[in-house]
Parts: C-alpha cells; structure tokens; sequence
C-alpha cells in the first residue's frame, strides 16, 4: 500500500483529500503544516507528497525546495489556489513534479496521484510494464513472453517516451527537442519517420498503439488504462 502525504492547513480539504485516498487504498498521512510534515517524513516512509502552497509558518515552496535539497526523490503534487503562470514556474523550480487547482475535484487528484506513482515506478525501475510487455530502459528491449525486440535507440525511446505518459499529447517539436537535442539537424519529419516504423514492428500487439492526433502530434494508448 503506498503511503501519502496530505500537508494541507484546511481541515476540511485535508480531510477530504486523506478520505479520498484511503477509499482508493492508499495510505494517507495528514499533516496540517509544514512542520509536522517534516516530522511525519522523519519516521514513515513516504511514497508521494501532495502539499498546498500557502500555510502558515513555512509554505508549500519552501518545503519542497528543503525535502529536494535534503535528496528526497519522491513525486510532490501541489494543489493550490494559486494558478498564475509564474505560479506554477516557481513550483517547478523548486521541484515539484505536478500542480493541481482548488477546488480539488476528487476524480482528477486520484488521476494524477496514479499517474504520479506510474512515473516514478518507471524511473525507479527503469522499465515499463504493460499486461505481458516490458520495456527495459537499459538494454533498449521490449519483451512479450518469448518475444525479444532490440530496437534501435532513438525508436526506444520515442516509444518509452510516450508510453511514459499515455494520453498525453507531444508535438513533433517536443519529440525532437529531448530525444534528438536542440542542436539536431534531423528535420521534424525525422519523428514520423520513426513513428511509422514503430507502428509496423508492433502493429499486431494489442497491448499499446501510438496514435496520431491530427494538427497537434502523438500520443500513446495503453490497453490497460481504460
């Protein structure tokens, strides 16, 4: 059972999110400030933080920023009233790894914790499991049963890339940029290029397709997320 960090001053979104969780069967600790946080953190095992922003004494920020420098890898979600582009930016800057906006609205806190929780297990694990397919990050594989493709890295990790974040939609821009660098020469056709060859090499595998979104990019679906 994976075990959450509800750091919120309002009892009654603390008590929410903390019941919300359980009925999910996660753990929930609550923290009513940033102190009695660091004190929960210092004795439990903690899997995901989610934190608001502005308590009394220290805020969400700092805190994050302190539990980073400390080496604290876990994800941290913030959930705030505070939805300002510059907002958010300082989030990220201290380390948080996602930003939700109150009112919390149950259904897309548990989306996100899941999702959370997904992305660390992959980064931990360095793998990505789907039903009988595995691909490992550190041998460029993807495995289903007795079958073993070794796919050329650039393929690997478009593939890993977008199976990291089913749903999501990424521009072939967005594709380029972190797979093939900034400094690339390769033309954004490059992506649909190796998109394609994708597509043949598992287009008989059911557990995962890449989907093109027209106008804006790709996206992958995995069988086990509906």
């Amino acid at each position: 059972m994976f075990s959450i960090l509800v750091v919120e001053d309002d009892p009654n979104i603390r008590k929410l999110m903390s019941e919300t969780l359980r009925d999910e069967r996660y753990n929930p600790f609550p923290a009513q400030n940033a102190q009695e946080a660091l004190d929960i953190i210092d004795r439990q095992h903690v899997d995901l933080m989610i934190t608001d922003i502005m308590m009394p004494g220290m805020d969400g920020y700092t805190l994050t920023g302190q539990l980073r420098d400390a080496g604290y890898d876990f994800p941290i979600l913030m959930v705030t009233a505070k939805e300002t582009i510059k907002d958010k930016r300082r989030g990220f800057i201290v380390g948080t790894d996602d930003y939700m906006v109150k009112p919390v609205d149950e259904e897309e806190l548990i989306l996100r914790v899941k999702a959370l929780l997904r992305r660390a297990k992959i980064v931990n694990e360095r793998k990505i499991t789907i039903g009988q397919v595995t691909l490992n990050y550190d041998n460029l594989t993807v495995s289903r049963g007795s079958e073993r493709i070794t796919l050329p890295q650039k393929e690997f990790m478009l593939l890993y890339k977008l199976l990291s974040y089913p749903g999501a939609i990424f521009t072939r821009i967005q594709l380029m940029d972190e797979i093939w660098g900034l400094d690339t020469e390769s033309a954004e056709h490059t992506v649909s290029v190796h998109i394609g060859r994708l597509r043949e090499r598992f287009f008989d595998w059911n557990e995962f397709s890449v989907v093109t979104v027209r106008g804006l990019g790709y996206k992958a679906v995995r069988s086990d997320e509906g």
